[in-house]
């Protein structure tokens, strides 16, 4: 096994072609992909929308991982959500049988990778400029709503492994 695929993503060093103040979020989303590809290996799609104590569904938190990086990049590049947005946000969570978790890890791997493609197309000096989240128009900063999508996907991924560990152990409690 090659000595850089043992080591965390920010360990690799950097990633090509991000400018140097991206290279955080770029490591925090590529992790989140690598992740949940190696924890979730042998989850039985049974238990994919189980919400065990009544804790988020993992199916719930890989949709929420790809929506939240969506929004927060479109926040980020001065962008009011779309119809398809709003409609993907209030579906995350709800089981769909159709949906399996191959499909799904394989939506997070896409959007992470979109994400550092767009992060490869940004002016440092435009990341302390004014952002606005939400409907309610809350200020905050380009750089600000890239970190939020990277460090909430890292907050979900550990949710995800927390609510994994109890799927597959219901009777430790």
């Amino acid at each position: 096994m090659d000595k850089n695929q043992t080591l965390e993503v920010w360990m690799r060093g950097p990633v090509e072609d991000v400018p140097p103040l991206l290279q955080p979020v770029a490591h925090a989303l590529m992790q989140v992909s690598e992740d949940l590809s190696h924890y979730t290996v042998g989850l039985q799609e049974q238990l994919l929308w189980v919400k065990p104590l009544g804790m988020a569904s993992v199916g719930f938190h890989l949709q929420h991982i790809v929506g939240v990086i969506d929004r927060m990049f479109a926040y980020a590049a001065n962008q009011l959500l779309s119809e398809e947005q709003f409609a993907y946000l209030a579906n995350e969570g709800k089981p769909h049988a159709s949906l399996t978790l191959r499909e799904l890890i394989k939506a997070v791997a896409q959007k992470t990778a979109w994400a550092v493609n767009q992060l490869r197309t940004i002016n440092e000096s435009q990341l302390t400029e004014i952002r606005y989240l939400g409907r309610k128009r809350i200020p905050t900063t380009y750089i600000g709503l890239l970190f939020h999508a990277a460090e909430h996907s890292q907050r979900h991924v550990g949710q995800l492994l927390v609510t994994i560990k109890v799927v597959l152990a219901p009777n430790a409690f």
